[in-house]
């Protein structure tokens, strides 16, 4: 492979991958080389997405990197606005100028679900039987106030429940069909699959890669709390989902799609995700335009994941490290925000942090899975100190990574400096205000999902500063508001009260053969199906105040996004568990 602007990425000879962690012979990035290290196999990585290379590729260096100059950027803007312009348009239409046809396509059959290996889920018989708020869980050392299994459990259901493309024989959701077949088509890839991005059907690339870097992040800190719920494997095959996606959009060395479905289009649009018949189009960057913040972020995820699949699935997990490492590549010589080449994208996931933060938190996962390429560490901490250093972050979110690296770089390197600067993070949220519940709040979109987020980081901060249980207190308050604190719960299907008119149109439609359209938007009742495990928006303001309320979408939202560091933190709630901490 030939990187045009002079980059030079060589990966050879890996160790089997039942070793510590890979080999490597020699390897360049940039100004940053680390040649010698011993190795007893060669094999040429693979760098494209379909099949292996028989020959190693060459980037032959002629430029200095650019993603450790020492000039400083000027397009990037100064200041984060105080109430960040949001992820959705201010105004969803509550009913089309036209009504559209509501008869419904062909589905395709069901096929009963395979018997399960664990306990037997109630989405089946659409019932939920949950009693998590009644006697607390027995562990062999502690009692929880709240069923942390069960509720990892429906999380990953909700995850089954947004699966976009041909569901597997042992789909675990009976009103959930086929979906999207065509995607893809109109650019000749086949881009079916990944996750639908909320309650709407549009795959939006950069949050679902947000989404799936922070599930395999609580997967690797928090792996004893998936084994201790029983839910191991459930949640690795939802991070295969994105990733088996992710590849599929990595079409050349230098392109990745980054978006299927237009978000305006979509939102037109109320109906059952297996009945949609309008056009999809499918949205790439590429060398002409770039996209730093996705294909870091989306390089974040696979590397992430690689560490994961590691044992499970060397093979797979090699081959997404190299598409990680082609991707990183991609971003560092070709940099430009991605929502500027996919204009529609900047509509519903504008990257208004720019894409500083992606690079840094990208080199640090590939640093992460192959440790023994330093170099790539060198460049984590070079951008680190460049970029970032003096940037004060204000949430942990798809679009703004600072905290994440700052905690990611404590754990690498455990320099003191990384230490203070995730300690300060977490001391300043602690402080922000707070609803009466006592949930930290830090803006109207998704306040839940934010308030999961610092809970989960900050629980990873305490296992790399003094004390792991430094900020148990603080997540778990957090994430019991959540489970029910707060006097409601706001997960759909567990514990008291809980939503039942999430903003999702699949679940709002009634069982087939009974047409679905925007009156079922506008209907006052419970969703006829139940959305297990989501994690609704929330309360707008500080004030607490929450309606289960469909038209909603800021209270009701549901979102991939939502759900993973909420998850990520319940897996962190069951190590503490496991540790004898309640």
């Amino acid at each position: 492979m030939q990187g045009p602007n002079g980059y030079m990425l060589e990966l050879i000879a890996w160790f089997p991958y039942n070793q510590e962690a890979p080999d490597i012979n020699y390897i360049r990035f940039g100004d940053f080389s680390c040649a010698g290290m011993a190795a007893t196999t060669t094999q040429s990585l693979t760098v494209t997405p379909t099949e292996k290379q028989t020959t190693k590729p060459t980037y032959k260096s002629t430029e200095k990197p650019t993603e450790i100059s020492t000039k400083k950027q000027t397009d990037k803007p100064t200041d984060k606005p105080t109430e960040k312009p949001t992820d959705k348009p201010t105004e969803k239409p509550t009913e089309p100028t036209e009504k559209p046809t509501e008869k419904p396509t062909d589905s395709p059959t069901p096929v009963p679900p395979t018997k399960p290996t664990q306990k037997p889920t109630d989405v089946t018989t659409e019932k939920s039987t949950d009693k998590s708020t009644e006697p607390p869980t027995e562990s062999p050392l502690c009692k929880t106030k709240y069923d942390y299994s069960d509720v990892l459990q429906k999380s990953l259901l909700f995850y089954e429940a947004q699966r976009s493309g041909k569901l597997p024989l042992d789909n675990r959701i009976p009103w959930r069909k086929n979906s999207t077949l065509n995607d893809g088509k109109d650019v000749g890839h086949d881009l079916t699959g990944g996750y639908f991005d909320a309650g709407d059907n549009v795959k939006f690339g950069f949050p679902m890669a947000a989404a799936t870097t922070v599930l395999a992040w609580g997967m690797i800190e928090f792996a004893d709390g998936y084994k201790a719920a029983g839910e191991y494997q459930h949640g690795l095959d939802a991070i295969k989902w994105a990733t088996d996606y992710f590849l599929k959009c990595h079409t050349a060395d230098n392109e990745f799609y980054g978006q299927v479905g237009d978000g305006d289009v979509d939102h037109a649009f109320w109906g059952r995700a297996s009945e949609i018949d309008h056009e999809r189009p499918a949205w790439k960057i590429d060398a002409s335009k770039p996209g730093s913040d996705l294909a870091g972020e989306t390089s974040a995820a696979l590397a992430a994941a690689s560490i994961i699949f590691k044992e499970a699935e060397p093979d797979y997990s090699n081959l997404l490290l190299q598409h990680a490492i082609t991707l990183y590549d991609f971003a560092v010589v070709y940099k430009g925000k991605y929502s500027d080449s996919i204009p529609n994208a900047g509509k519903f996931y504008k990257s208004w942090s720019g894409y500083w933060d992606e690079l840094t938190w990208a080199a640090a996962w590939l640093y992460k899975a192959a440790p023994k390429a330093p170099f790539l560490l060198d460049a984590a901490e070079k951008l680190y100190s460049e970029h970032l250093k003096y940037k004060q972050a204000h949430e942990f979110s798809w679009d703004d990574k600072t905290a994440g690296v700052k905690i990611l770089l404590a754990d690498l390197t455990g320099k003191q400096e990384y230490k203070i600067a995730a300690s300060d993070f977490c001391n300043r949220i602690e402080n922000k205000p707070k609803t009466p519940a006592g949930m930290v709040f830090i803006q109207q979109w998704g306040s839940n999902r934010h308030a999961a987020n610092v809970a989960f980081v900050c629980m990873v901060a305490g296992k790399y500063l003094k004390d792991e249980s430094m900020y148990e207190s603080f997540a778990r308050k957090q994430i019991h508001t959540l489970l029910g604190d707060a006097g409601r719960s706001y997960v759909v299907g567990f514990g008291n009260n809980p939503p039942t008119r999430p903003h999702h149109a699949s679940a709002s439609c009634p069982d087939r053969p009974t047409a679905c359209g925007w009156n079922d938007l506008n209907k006052s009742g419970p969703n006829p199906h139940v959305l297990y495990g989501a994690l609704v928006g929330g309360p707008k303001s500080v004030d607490g105040k929450y309606e289960d309320k469909r038209t909603d979408f800021i209270m009701n939202e549901v979102s991939c996004d939502y759900n993973a560091g909420f998850q990520s933190a319940i897996a962190g709630l069951l190590h503490y568990q496991i540790e004898g901490k309640c």
